[in-house]
């Protein structure tokens, strides 16, 4: 018996040898015409790493005995298969990590697929700051270096009015640049209220903390009173904040102390009063028909010596934060060291300023803010565009699944007006076959992440959900297209 297996062992040995002994070396590999183009397009280097990587990956395969070859007509290691490989290898190499998808979840502004869509007004001046040199730190004027805020300082104060700006990498870099620069080793006076935390578990407490300020809590989560804040004041305390509550709301027996009632509060001891509008907006949006947010603005007039927004938000820019306030109290912060660290590049400067022009047009604010665009859509629109691309979804999925457009709600997104929807139309596929919905519902949402651009939907009442709100009629036609390649 146990020569026999010997004899089996050397056989199936002898026989693996002969197999690998076909492979193609890689200098003929290399050598070949069929190379050349890939040469060509991907460098030497990568070719020859792409080929020897194949061909390791082919002889691991043999030695287990689950090497493929789907061609019964052509052997396992011909050049063809050698150089088919290798071109797969080679292009999900140097593929980007970075990929452009289809935003159909039906949030707006979402803050894992990049939150606002730039204007083309914004993307043609980064390239330009891209492709040529530019007065990032250089004063045209004078000759001599400048600062990299003069560049939109004036345009900000114009729109906000507020007396000076600054701007940093986001909002959270805005609140932490802010506190550490007047509220070091002080207290910063806070309603229990509005201690919020928002994505990536950022919280306010752990920023006050981590710029050595101590939080000082007054009120309760549901009532704060004007008297809490002047009871809470004394000679350690720095400044009094509010935290606009843009990613929640609390309804029922609840009371706030207005800005309108703190400022003239602060302005007795000698103290700034700082708001964190978080995504902050530059207009009153009700004007189209969207819920009404505290302008930057509005808030500056209300009596806020300091405010700090988002730039990527409801202002639809890049992202950024930016600091408004009294002149004094700007000029302080941006001789902390930490403002250096936190400052944003040229291509956010280069972004930002455009955008910011567009408010100074509100009549074509709509046409042209891309996130203003996607937030006013009639709804007609997405069921106009989800009827025309229904067939082909319903040919992708096949029989074991049943498309349909019906109306769905979208949010705006990213902590902004979170109690508020928008009504929406989409397409809505759930699983016809028998048993349990949700594997296959599964294996329909990975599919269409795996498309040549991912769609991006979610899963919810038990049907795969695709919002076409930001489904815009140029990228219609794409996404219809590649509804063909899906793969179930």
């Amino acid at each position: 018996m146990s020569e026999t297996v010997g004899q089996a062992a050397e056989h199936d040995a002898r026989t693996l040898g002969a197999l690998l002994a076909t492979m193609p070396a890689v200098e003929r590999v290399i050598a070949s015409e069929e190379a050349q183009p890939l040469i060509a397009q991907y460098g030497r280097t990568q070719v020859l790493d792409a080929i020897r990587a194949t061909q390791d990956a082919w002889r691991r395969d043999a030695r287990a005995g689950v090497l493929a070859n789907e061609d019964k007509d052509t052997e396992p290691f011909s050049l063809e298969r050698v150089i088919a490989d290798t071109v797969r290898r080679l292009a999900e190499r140097t593929q980007s990590r970075l990929r452009p998808v289809f935003n159909l979840t039906g949030t707006v502004l979402h803050t894992n697929l990049g939150r606002a869509l730039l204007p083309d007004a914004a993307v043609e001046a980064v390239v330009q700051a891209l492709t040529q040199p530019a007065n990032l730190e250089f004063d045209l004027a004078s000759g001599k270096r400048g600062d990299r805020d003069d560049l939109i300082d004036s345009l900000i104060c114009e729109l906000t009015g507020a007396e000076a700006a600054t701007v940093v990498n986001n909002n959270a870099a805005a609140v932490l640049l802010l506190l550490s620069a007047l509220a070091n080793r002080k207290e910063v006076v806070v309603s229990r209220g509005e201690l919020v935390e928002i994505g990536g578990a950022f919280r306010i407490p752990d920023i006050m903390s981590r710029a050595g300020a101590r939080l000082r809590e007054i009120g309760t989560t549901n009532r704060t009173h004007l008297k809490d804040y002047e009871a809470a004041i004394n000679a350690r305390t720095a400044l009094l904040m509010k935290v606009h509550c843009s990613n929640y709301a609390i309804s029922g027996f609840t009371k706030s102390v207005e800005l309108d009632e703190l400022a003239p509060l602060a302005r007795q001891h000698g103290l700034p009063v700082a708001v964190d509008l978080g995504s902050g907006t530059l207009v009153d949006l009700a004007q189209w028909g969207l819920p009404a947010e505290p302008t930057v603005r509005a808030t500056v007039e209300a009596g806020a010596d300091l405010v700090t927004f988002s730039g990527d938000k409801l202002l639809g820019g890049p992202q950024a934060g930016l600091i408004v306030g009294r002149k004094e109290l700007i000029a302080k912060i941006k001789k902390h060291p930490l403002k250096r660290a936190l400052r944003v590049g040229k291509l956010t400067l280069a972004a930002l300023e455009p955008v910011l022009r567009l408010y100074q047009a509100p009549e074509f604010l709509q046409e042209r803010l891309t996130t203003l665009r996607l937030l006013t859509r009639p709804a007609t629109q997405m069921q106009e565009a989800a009827q025309r691309a229904l067939p082909a979804l319903q040919r992708a999925v096949g029989d074991a699944y049943a498309a349909s457009v019906e109306p769905m709600f979208s949010q705006i997104g990213s902590g902004a007006l979170p109690v508020d929807v928008l009504p929406s139309s989409g397409l809505v596929v759930r699983y016809a076959g028998k048993g349990g919905s949700g594997r296959a519902l599964l294996k329909l949402e990975r599919a269409l992440r795996e498309l040549p651009q991912p769609v991006i939907g979610r899963i919810a009442d038990d049907a795969v959900r695709l919002d076409l709100r930001c489904l815009e009629s140029w990228a219609e036609t794409a996404f219809v297209a590649q509804l063909a390649e899906l793969r179930l």
